[in-house]
């Protein structure tokens, strides 16, 4: 993965409770920054990270995800104390996705989604639990008339408890029957299939080894950041083994046969 550095801070993105940002990099790029001081800390990059890797792996559309180095002196240009803090606290390595200009909110009620990307997504979000592509926050954008998916520091919820982690990966995922897409995902069978087949043991270990061993550490469950990092590996690796308990739970949310 790609590291740039932010030269400016250009303005909030108030809409998320974690106040992101967009700035620009010494790339000349725009980039919508997720701070490691804010909110849920690391753990929001880490699911941010590892969700978005693995969707862009198994083809999904997702920006670019690259990482971002900040200099908490800019927090002497920012007027705003809220925001001077936050930047204060992130200094250092933070992520950021691809800034897509022009972009806007999906509206479910006026764009249709195709049944073959619709029945991925919702697959994808199944495998990596993301709570958060509802009706009432889709976090999906069209841009040049495309579908992009973003914001995917709520996935990976395990991670917020690690008692009992490995076998939590076998869990269904009950809530995707609140998924925005669901209604439209009528290949669900196939596009797990080409899922499944896209996130080979070897693509999950090369994205879990993309986190940076900044964010892992003070975790008071594991001994050494290398057992933090493994801890994700072999959830993600348990849950793509058949059976697939949130396959068969989309299956159900949808009237389907399992």
């Amino acid at each position: 993965m790609r590291t740039v550095h932010v030269t400016r801070y250009v303005t909030p993105l108030r809409e998320g409770g974690s106040l992101p940002a967009i700035v620009e990099a010494d790339d000349d790029g725009l980039y919508v920054l997720k701070f490691r001081g804010a909110g849920q800390g690391p753990k929001a990059l880490i699911a941010e990270l590892v969700a978005g890797e693995l969707g862009r792996a198994a083809g999904l559309p997702v920006p670019e995800i690259v990482f971002v180095e900040l200099d908490p002196d800019l927090a002497r240009t920012e007027p705003d104390p809220e925001i001077q803090d936050l930047i204060r606290a992130s200094g250092g390595l933070n992520l950021g996705l691809d800034y897509l200009p022009g972009s806007v909110a999906f509206d479910p009620a006026a764009t249709q989604v195709d049944a073959e990307l619709a029945s991925a997504v919702v697959c994808f979000d199944a495998l990596v639990t993301n709570v958060d592509r509802t009706a009432r926050n889709t976090n999906l954008l069209l841009w040049h008339r495309e579908l992009y998916l973003i914001d995917h520091g709520a996935a990976l919820y395990f991670h917020h408890s690690w008692d009992g982690f490995l076998a939590r990966s076998r869990d269904p995922f009950a809530r995707i029957r609140d998924h925005v897409l669901l209604p439209s995902a009528a290949a669900l069978a196939t596009a797990h299939e080409r899922l499944v087949a896209a996130l080979t043991p070897a693509v999950v270990r090369s994205v879990v080894a993309t986190i940076p061993d900044l964010w892992l550490r003070d975790e008071p469950a594991f001994a050494t950041v290398g057992e933090h990092r493994d801890a994700y590996r072999d959830y993600l690796l348990r849950r793509l083994e058949p059976p697939y308990p949130y396959l068969e739970e989309a299956l159900r949310a949808r009237g389907e046969p399992v």
